[in-house]
């Protein structure tokens, strides 16, 4: 399946029915009162979230959606049929802005979070309504009020635990792969990973989290360099990050650096997230070569190989912890 995860659309909701202006035609009752309806009020706009769709890939093909009509009032009092809603399903993580103003209208983060978005014009009053004492037959009644509409863009941020945070080709889909039943495309070239993957480690006999694989971290990725964007906005929403750099590396700390320097620019809220640093592939360096403080100021890490499995049990528990740590701090607050 095709990953979309911004798209824009136009959301309109109905207009309300008019009212109606009649009067009661009976047998014997030559001047009969006013009996006109009211109109029905306009379908509104909502959004749902839906953990059955991993992507806005719908939303491309369909970009406008209009919710339906109120109908007119009738004789006899009777209201006129509300207009029906329309409903724009997207999956957990979508985030939806007004395309003019840049205000965020709903962040709709949980499965089944459903948000009125626009709501339907109100139905126009019957000229029953407007009857009183003195002016027992009125002859007017009101329109409907007409519905509105907006100019929509749509984000989607992939809702997990764990983001793997790292250069092009740093070993992030072959560890993903390794510790779930995720299946990334993996080669041996930068940018393989054109579109997120996620994958539900197991922590324990009884936990898991849920962990991301996102495209690779090049300079400049903060201004769109590469897939600078697509990368950094599904790191916001996860609760701890794991950064990734080769221990192949001619500089192991001024890579490390240079993937906080990026975050920082995008967003310096993401650097205060939990995090971890791995040094990856450690398999192709001789044990007695690996140098005992590769990123320098005595920067804690963990020696992995995604090929051998060397440091992966410790590396999951670690992550475990502090995912379970932030899950405890949510829920206390």
């Amino acid at each position: 399946m095709t990953f979309v995860d911004q798209v824009a659309i136009s959301v309109q909701s109905g207009d309300g029915g008019d009212g109606c202006a009649s009067f009661r035609r009976e047998k014997y009752v030559p001047h009969g009162g006013p009996d006109g309806g009211d109109g029905g009020d306009g379908g509104d706009v909502i959004f749902q979230a839906d953990a059955r769709l991993g992507t806005l890939l719908d939303l491309r093909y369909r970009q406008r959606y209009r919710a339906g009509r109120g109908e007119r009032g009738r004789g006899k009092g009777r209201t006129g049929r509300r207009g029906d809603d329309v409903e724009v399903r997207v999956p957990p993580g979508t985030l939806v802005r007004d395309a003019e103003t840049g205000r965020v209208v709903v962040d709709l983060v949980a499965d089944g979070h459903r948000e009125v978005v626009l709501r339907g014009g109100r139905g126009g009053r019957g000229n029953a309504r407007f009857a009183t004492p003195t002016h027992q037959a009125p002859d007017r009644a009101e329109p409907g009020q007409p519905g509105s509409g907006m100019r929509l863009d749509l984000e989607l941020k992939l809702i997990a635990d764990v983001g793997l945070v790292g250069a092009p080709n740093a070993g992030k889909s072959t560890l993903l792969s390794r510790l779930s039943a995720a299946r990334p495309k993996i080669a041996d070239y930068p940018f393989t990973t054109l579109t997120p993957h996620l994958g539900i480690v197991r922590s324990g006999d009884f936990d898991s989290f849920v962990m991301a694989d996102i495209p690779g971290l090049i300079e400049g990725a903060h201004t769109g360099r590469g897939l600078g964007f697509r990368f950094l906005r599904h790191v916001e929403r996860t609760r701890a990050l794991l950064f990734m750099v080769e221990s192949l590396s001619e500089s192991p700390g001024q890579a490390l650096h240079g993937l906080r320097e990026e975050l920082r620019l995008f967003n310096p809220a993401l650097l205060e997230k939990p995090a971890l640093v791995a040094l990856t592939k450690v398999d192709l360096v001789p044990a007695a070569e690996r140098p005992a403080d590769p990123f320098g100021d005595g920067v804690p890490f963990l020696p992995i190989s995604s090929a051998t499995g060397e440091g992966l049990e410790e590396l999951v528990r670690q992550l475990g912890e502090l995912v379970r740590k932030d899950r405890t701090k949510g829920l206390a607050q």
